[in-house]
Formats: structure tokens, sequence, C-alpha cells
């Protein structure tokens, strides 16, 4: 008995305007025996996302809606929706995505880990979808320099940032270390939030077995992100770097990082000055910042260079027509 207290997971939802998509969610944290709360955070939505959540409850008692009046941002909506939280372990949910059936018994058969995450197979339709590929449950750690190098995006690749893993997290981690999500982002706050768990030395353990599914969409709140969501993206960089603790492979993979996010913040900043004040602000704007000159220029360059290739078919192919898993797992039967 004492076993099965100490493996309650509380499922976590941040939701904002997901009035459509929210119960799939809600119905398929619930149907996990493993799921002892299932906290949904309506973040100011104006569509009925809190109702819709409470449709699909399944009367057991375990789910429980908190409100926002305005909108705070995922990082708040976390924060409180833990406050509230009593199970355990710690499961993320994205509004728009689902769990496939069974997902945590994999997870929880491992040991010696603070946090735990699954492989996810990024979908188009989810109904088209009943069950994820096999892959065999090897796990793997890793460690702070792995994960931050896996969420430096490359260029002609499909998105697979690491940042993108669901973990199971302990409670005891992270109220031990007074964890919590970094209020002021609105994009990367799972990026930072693990970064700065694994500079305290969590145990980050990962398996290939499948049971989150990502829904790809267009329309997403990452696909939305504002200059300043970039910018406040790289000083939370610095702000790590700042740690005297951190080992000099570690420093420098996460200042390759920062830079990678600053130059994303330089070309976006060079364009939002040259859509506001015209060509004459944007060369005024660049001669105030001749360091970002070289970034903003590659930035120009790669944009109309993959928009000569870009085509209505094309985009309409990126969305998947089969899933696409994030981690390259070996099926089950394979070796």
């Amino acid at each position: 008995m004492a076993e099965a207290a100490i493996q309650t997971i509380c499922v976590i939802i941040a939701a904002k305007n997901a009035a459509d998509t929210i119960g799939l969610a809600v119905e398929s944290a619930l149907r996990e025996d493993m799921v002892s709360e299932v906290v949904v955070v309506d973040d100011g939505s104006s569509d009925g996302t809190d109702k819709a959540a409470l449709a699909s409850d399944d009367g057991s008692g375990r789910i429980k809606i908190i409100s926002f009046e305005r909108n705070r941002g995922p990082s708040a909506a976390r924060n409180a929706a833990i406050a509230q939280s009593t199970a355990p372990l710690i499961a993320i949910l994205d509004a728009d995505d689902f769990f496939f059936p069974g997902r945590f018994a994999p997870m929880l058969a491992e040991t010696d880990w603070d946090f735990i995450a699954d492989n996810i197979a990024f979908v188009a339709d989810p109904a088209a979808l009943s069950s994820p590929a096999r892959f065999q449950s090897r796990a793997r750690t890793m460690s702070l320099v792995q994960f931050v190098e896996g969420n430096i995006s490359r260029r002609g690749k499909p998105r697979g940032e690491t940042g993108f893993l669901k973990p199971i997290m302990r409670r005891e981690f992270i109220v031990g270390n007074g964890l919590v999500y970094d209020e002021e982002l609105r994009l990367g706050e799972d990026y930072d939030f693990y970064v700065r768990a694994l500079a305290l030395g969590a145990r980050y353990k990962v398996i290939e077995h499948c049971g989150y599914g990502a829904v790809v969409r267009g329309d997403s709140l990452s696909s939305r992100h504002r200059t300043e969501d970039l910018r406040r993206l790289f000083e939370a960089d610095n702000a790590i770097l700042s740690q005297s603790s951190l080992s000099a492979d570690a420093r420098a993979v996460i200042t390759q990082h920062r830079d990678h996010i600053r130059d994303r913040y330089e070309l976006r900043a060079f364009l939002d000055v040259k859509r506001e004040a015209g060509k004459g602000g944007a060369i005024r704007h660049m001669l105030s910042r001749p360091g970002a000159i070289p970034a903003v220029a590659l930035g120009i360059f790669h944009d109309k260079y993959d928009a000569l290739r870009r085509s209505d078919a094309a985009s309409a192919a990126s969305l998947p027509t089969s899933p696409r898993y994030l981690l390259a797992g070996v099926p089950v039967g394979g070796s």
C-alpha cells in the first residue's frame, strides 16, 4: 500500500482557449490508474475551457479546475497547479496533447531518477493513431550538457528538441530545491526549468517507449512567440551562466544555446524595427548594434533561401500523415 502511494501522479494541464482539445487531454489523464489528481489551470480563457474540462470528468473526484481571471502564462499556471496538488509525482500535459493508454508503467518501472521522460509521437490527427509504435524501453541517463545540446535546433532537420520531453518529476526534488517555473518566460519555460534542475544535480532518465502524443498544429503557442519572449529566454540562460558551480562543458554548451537564441532575437528585433520605422529606421537600428549585423544578415539570407524553396504543397506536407517520433528507438523485436 505504501508503494502504491509513492507511485501516484498529479497531471498538470495549463490551458488557454483550449475548449476544442482539453477534453481529450483530460480523458487520457483520467484513464491512467496511477493518476490520483488532474489539475487544470484555465489561464484566462474566453472560450469555456474550464467547462469543457469539467465535461470530461469521470466522476472519480480526481479533477480540479483553477481559473485565472487574466492570462498569466504557462509558468504561472504550472506553479499554481503544483502548489495546489499533493501527489508525490508530477507530470505535465499540454492542453492539446494526450497520453497513450498505459503510459506510466514503463517509466515507473525504472529506478534512480528525479525526472524521467519517455518518447513522443508527433501526430496531426490523434483519432488516426490509437496506439504508437512499440519500442524497447531502453533507458539512459541524460546529462545537463546532453540536454542543452539537444535544444539547439538544426536547419534542415525536423524540430526535435529535448525540451519537448514531458518527464515525470519527483515533488520531493522540486520542493526540496525551491524550484519554480520562471513566470517571466512564455517561451522555453520547460527548457529553463529542466536546465536549472540538472544544474542542481537532478538525475534525468529517458526511455524510448512511447506514451505521449503531441498534436502538431500550425497555430501552436510556441509558433506565435514574441520578440520579447526570445529576449527573456536568452537572459534566462545568462542567469544560469552566473552560477559559479557549472562545469566548463556545461558553461560552454549553455553559452552556445544562449547565442543561438540571441541571434534569433536580433533578427526578429531588426524585422520589428523595419516594419514599424521603415528601412531608414532599420539601418539606424543596426548601426547602433554592430555586433548583431552578422546574425541579422545570416538570418535574412536563410529566410529568403527557405522562401524560395517553399511552396503551398510543401507547407501542407509539413503536417505529418504518419507519426514522427522524437527519439529513435529500437522496435520491439529489433536489436
